[in-house]
């Protein structure tokens, strides 16, 4: 492997580490901006809204330029928009600013998301060997850094905003590392640059963003079902995400090993299976470290769902393997932001217990759906 690939997936894991860090150092925030705006339930469901529609919008863009001019522009444009958005995330005032600012951070993520991915399927592809986990790990480290940072901060009473600017200022010594490393363009798609998805790519899409999902709702929900259960006071409220950011950080590192061993099939089913075990006790304990437990095995069930679907968009010959990744990414990514929004309006009728149930629920589908996914893909 040369020098230059080599350096391609430092810039790659830098990438995936930012995006991370910036969507998670949001997650604490929550329960501030609720309480600064005085926002129900609903209405914050709503305010997510916007920040998933500003993701998908930038996805669908970002799918169609980097299949004609490469990654590198979208990668860099999406981190810096990240590094300028988040300190707005702490000082908007109103709902609508807040909405605002939401759209700009979503669009930022949804083009580094689906940048970076597109990279990383091209690196594993040279290397032939999986990569697509530890890719994904860094999202997972980027995660817990910068959940536990931005929650160490404010525990610390340090004031929003200069932790939004801190965290802003480790994300842009990140991408500033990330710029000269990156190739100068990713791989270019000289066909049509759409084609409609077939029904595989369909369903992988679909499980993609029923994971993604769950990984939003621990987003941005796990703090408040705490906080609301009176488990943990507010300024802690974070703590659970952490040890799931932790477990799928875990997961994740060991990935490619496990893959390797069991096969894509089994790390479908066990670990959706995991999942949906922790949902159970983290829905039904009342003991901190019980509950705790449940969002470790969350996490870890997690943790391979979505590099094994990206892996099966690339085998897949229904269409156009660079086609069939930008559009499990879109779609897949709109379930992390545009999710947890109906969760909000579900927990706004029924309660966050009930809408964590549904995730849950929708867990069940990856394990039932594994068998399809990993015999139609070839």
């Amino acid at each position: 492997m040369s020098v230059d690939n080599a350096a391609a997936r430092l810039a790659t894991r830098l990438a995936f580490f930012v995006a991370g860090f910036g969507i998670a150092s949001w997650a604490p925030l929550v329960p501030f901006a609720k309480e600064r705006l005085a926002l129900d339930h609903g209405v914050l469901g709503f305010l997510l809204l916007w920040l998933g529609i500003g993701s998908v919008v930038a996805m669908l863009l970002t799918g169609l330029l980097s299949a004609r001019y490469g990654s590198k522009p979208i990668i860099l444009i999406g981190g810096s928009g990240i590094v300028l958005t988040l300190p707005w995330l702490a000082v908007a005032g109103t709902p609508l600013a807040l909405g605002a600012a939401l759209v700009a951070f979503g669009a930022s993520l949804g083009s580094i998301d689906v940048a970076a991915n597109i990279n990383a399927v091209e690196l594993e592809r040279a290397a032939k060997r999986p990569l697509m986990s530890s890719f994904h790990a860094q999202f997972s480290i980027g995660e817990f850094a910068g959940s536990a940072a931005m929650t160490a901060l404010l525990w610390l009473h340090v004031g929003a905003l200069s932790s939004t600017l801190i965290c802003s200022a480790l994300m842009a010594i990140a991408m500033m590392l990330t710029w000269p490393r990156l190739p100068p363009s990713g791989e270019v798609q000289q066909g049509p640059l759409f084609v409609t998805p077939r029904a595989v790519v369909l369903l992988l899409a679909a499980l993609a963003a029923i994971t993604f999902l769950v990984e939003g709702a621990m987003l941005d929900w796990s703090a408040l079902l705490l906080v609301d259960r009176g488990i943990v006071p507010e300024a802690q409220g974070g703590l659970g995400f952490i040890l799931f950011s932790v477990a799928m950080t875990v997961g994740r590192l060991g990935g490619d090993a496990i893959v390797a061993r069991v096969g894509d099939r089994a790390t479908l089913v066990f670990g959706s299976l995991l999942a949906v075990t922790g949902f159970v006790i983290l829905l039904t304990a009342w003991v901190v470290a019980f509950m705790m437990a449940g969002c470790v095995l969350i996490g870890l069930g997690a943790s391979n769902l979505v590099p094994v679907l990206y892996r099966r968009a690339g085998t897949q010959r229904a269409m156009p393997a660079g086609l069939a990744i930008a559009a499990i990414t879109t779609v897949g990514y709109a379930g992390i932001l545009i999710g947890p929004a109906g969760v909000g309006l579900l927990a706004q009728l029924a309660g966050l217990p009930s809408a964590f149930t549904m995730l849950a629920a929708l867990m069940c589908l990856v394990t039932l759906s594994a068998r399809t996914v990993t015999t139609e893909t070839r």
